[in-house]
């Protein structure tokens, strides 16, 4: 699977998690040059606090376009370490 945004990849990875219909990318995976660290956070119910990127590619921002779980809930603790993208992101196999 790969994550593209702006005509660039971001993430790569054959072993992505999906949860709820989302794609989580192994950090390992996602090129850390185009992730920006976001003062955004949400709460999940059952995922716990989500923590946020903004990407920039070529000079533009995507801003909040990828989340992550640091301390997933025991219910979610299979995304630990994994990324998620949105907002225009495209997932592509």
């Amino acid at each position: 699977m790969k994550a593209i945004w702006n005509d660039t990849v971001i993430a790569e990875s054959d072993d992505t998690v999906v949860v709820e219909g989302n794609h989580y990318f192994p950090e390992e995976s996602v090129n850390e040059e185009y992730l920006v660290d976001s003062d955004k956070t949400t709460v999940c119910s059952w995922k716990g606090t989500a923590n946020y990127y903004s990407i920039v590619v070529n000079g533009e921002t995507n801003e909040d376009a990828a989340w992550y779980y640091a301390n997933p809930k025991s219910t979610a603790k299979g995304i630990r370490g994994y990324i998620a993208f949105w907002k225009g992101v495209q997932i592509v196999r």
